[in-house]
């Protein structure tokens, strides 16, 4: 039962000092992004609007498609 005890608190050492880092690289800049911002005028966002106008366009054409019964 003792050896329990050592490795939870082992474990909780463990997980203070992974926090403890991550609290760092957040207080020094490790995760603030400086390239996209000026990066991202040059993307072009038509690409997203043609993708979502040819799939509206796809799910017309296949209401569209569907053969009709007349039953006269």
């Amino acid at each position: 039962m003792s050896v329990i005890y050592l490795l939870i608190s082992i474990s909780i050492l463990v997980a203070i000092g992974f926090f403890i880092a991550f609290i760092f690289a957040i207080k020094t800049g490790q995760y603030d992004d400086d390239y996209t911002p000026s990066v991202r005028i040059l993307f072009d966002d038509e690409l997203i609007k043609k993708v979502s106008v040819s799939a509206s366009s796809d799910s017309k054409k296949n209401n569209n498609s569907k053969p009709k019964i007349n039953n006269q």
